[in-house]
C-alpha cells in the first residue's frame, strides 16, 4: 500500500468529554483495585512465607513467597492480550467494570484459602490460582481507565486528568498499608492464624463498590465516534502488531521503570525486617505510607507540569532521579536508621519516581491512535510490568540470603531505568498534538491511510 499524507485538519472536532467524571471513576477504581493487589505484597513479604510454604526452610519460603508476587505479572500479558483486544471492540467502561469485579473476588478468595499446615502443597497452588487472576484483571485496568480518562480530557489537559489513574493507584497501595500495619501488629499467634486475612476478605467491598461506581459512566467521545462511524478495528490486535509495533516495544522498555516501585514496595520490606536490621514491620510499611501520601500530591503536579513542557523531559527525570536513588535508599536501609530509610523514601518513591509514574498513561496512550489504544498500552505496558514484577525474585537472588549484595539490587534496578529513559528519549513529543490526530504519524509512517477519530483504512 502506497504511502498517504495525513491532513490533520480534516480530522472532524470531537465532542466534549466528562473529564472530571471519567478522572474520578478512575481515581475510585483504581485506588479500589489496588489495595487489593498491593495487600498480596505486603503479605508475601511478611506472612506468606510461614503461612502457605514450608516452614522447616525460611529463605526458601521467603524466595518463593516473593517469586509468586511476580507469578501475577507473569499473567498480565495474557490477560492485556484478551481485554485490550475487548477493550478496542467493546469500549472502555465494560472493561472497567470487569476488572474490578474480577479483582475483588480473587482477593477476598484468598483470604478463605486453607494454609500449609492444613492441606500441605495444595494451599501454595491455590494460592498462585488466585494471584494468576488478579493478574488477569490488573492487566486491563490501568489501560482501560487511562484511556477513558486521556479520551475524555480536554487536549490541553490530557497529562493532568490522565495522571488521576496513577494517583488512585497510589491511595490504593496507602489504604493497604494502613490495613496492615496493624495486622502485622498482631502476636503472631494471630498475625499466622486469622489476622492475615483481615485485608484479603474487606475486599468483597471492591466488587461492590466497583460496580457501582461505574456502570454509569459514559464511553468516550473518541470510541462512540469510531463506532458511530463504523470504523472500529475487527482485529485491534492484528492492526497493533503490522502498524504500531515500534511503539509498543518503546512501552514495553518504558514500563521497566516500574522495577522501582517493585523493589521498593516489596524487596525492600522483606530485606529490612529481617532479624538482625533493627528495623520493624510497623516502621517499615509506615515508610510506604507516608511516601505515598507525597506521591498523591507529587503525581498531579508533574502531570499539570508535562502540559506544559512535555512528557518526556518529566518522564526522563524520574527514571533517570529514580536510577540514582535507589542507591541512596538501599544503603539507608543498610545502616537500619528509620529516619535515613523515611527520608530517602520520600524523596525517591513520593517525589522522583512520581515524575515517571504520574506522567505514564498519557506518554502511553498519546503513541496510539484511539482504535488499538487500549491494546497498546495494556500489550506495552504489561509485558514491561512482567518483567518488573519477577524483578523481586531476582532481587532476593542478587542480595543473598543476609541481603548483603543490596548495591547489586540497586544497580540491578539502576538497569532498568536506564533502558526506560533511553526508549522514551528516542519517541515522539506528543502533549501537543491533538486527540483526534494522535498516534497519526506511525500509521503515515507505515504507508496508511487514516480517517476520522485515526482510524485505519
Amino acid at each position: 500500500m502506497s504511502a498517504h499524507s495525513v491532513d490533520a485538519s480534516a480530522q472532524p472536532a470531537l465532542p466534549p468529554g466528562k473529564p472530571r467524571k471519567a478522572a474520578f471513576a478512575a481515581w475510585i477504581g483504581s485506588a479500589l483495585e489496588y489495595y487489593d493487589f498491593f495487600i498480596y505484597g505486603s503479605a508475601a513479604a511478611l506472612v506468606f512465607p510461614k503461612v502457605f510454604f514450608n516452614p522447616g526452610d525460611p529463605a526458601t519460603a521467603t524466595l518463593i513467597s516473593l517469586a509468586t508476587f511476580g507469578v501475577a505479572y507473569a499473567a498480565r500479558p495474557v490477560g492485556a492480550l484478551f481485554l485490550g483486544h475487548f477493550g478496542d471492540r467493546l469500549g472502555r467502561r465494560k472493561i472497567m467494570v470487569l476488572t474490578l469485579i474480577m479483582m475483588g473476588l480473587s482477593t477476598f478468595a484468598i483470604g478463605c484459602l486453607p494454609t500449609y499446615a492444613q492441606i500441605g502443597t495444595v494451599a501454595p497452588v491455590l494460592l498462585v490460582l488466585m494471584r494468576v487472576l488478579q493478574g488477569l484483571s490488573a492487566a486491563g485496568e490501568q489501560a482501560s481507565a487511562n484511556s477513558m480518562t486521556l479520551e475524555h480530557a480536554p487536549e490541553h489537559r490530557r497529562g493532568y486528568y490522565s495522571s488521576f489513574t496513577l494517583n488512585g493507584t497510589q491511595a490504593g497501595q496507602i489504604l493497604a498499608t494502613l490495613v496492615f500495619i496493624p495486622v502485622a501488629a498482631l502476636p503472631d499467634d494471630q498475625l499466622y492464624t486469622w489476622g492475615w486475612r483481615i485485608p484479603f476478605l474487606l475486599s468483597a467491598i471492591v466488587a461492590v463498590a466497583g460496580y457501582v461506581i461505574r456502570r454509569k459512566l459514559e464511553e468516550t467521545p473518541v470510541f462512540e465516534q469510531a463506532s458511530a462511524r463504523n470504523e472500529v478495528a475487527r482485529l485491534p490486535l492484528v492492526e497493533l502488531a503490522r502498524h504500531h509495533w515500534a511503539d509498543v516495544l518503546r512501552v514495553i522498555c518504558g514500563a521497566l521503570v516500574a522495577t522501582v516501585s517493585t523493589i521498593f514496595t516489596v524487596w525492600a520490606l522483606s530485606f529490612a525486617t529481617k532479624d538482625d536490621s533493627g528495623l520493624e514491620e510497623s516502621s517499615m510499611l509506615l515508610v510506604g505510607v507516608l511516601a505515598n501520601a507525597v506521591a498523591l500530591l507529587a503525581i498531579p503536579l508533574w502531570a499539570r507540569l508535562s502540559d506544559r513542557i512535555g512528557r518526556k523531559p518529566v518522564f526522563l527525570t524520574g527514571t533517570i532521579g529514580s536510577g540514582i536513588m535507589i542507591f541512596v535508599y538501599l544503603w539507608a536501609v543498610s545502616t537500619g536508621s528509620f529516619p535515613l530509610v523515611l527520608l530517602t523514601g520520600i524523596v525517591l518513591f513520593g517525589v522522583v519516581y512520581s515524575a515517571a509514574n504520574g506522567i505514564w498513561p498519557s506518554l502511553y496512550g498519546e503513541m496510539f491512535t484511539a482504535q488499538v489504544r487500549l491494546s497498546g498500552m495494556a500489550v506495552g505496558t504489561q509485558i514491561g510490568f512482567a518483567i518488573a514484577g519477577f524483578a523481586v525474585g531476582f532481587a532476593e537472588q542478587i542480595a543473598g540470603p543476609g541481603g548483603d549484595g543490596w548495591a547489586g539490587v540497586a544497580a540491578f534496578t539502576a538497569a532498568f531505568c536506564a533502558v526506560s529513559a533511553i526508549a522514551v528519549a528516542t519517541g515522539r513529543e506528543t502533549h501537543r498534538v491533538p486527540t483526534a490526530d494522535l498516534g497519526l504519524k506511525a500509521t503515515a509512517d507505515a504507508g496508511l491511510k487514516t480517517g476520522p477519530a485515526g482510524a485505519v483504512r
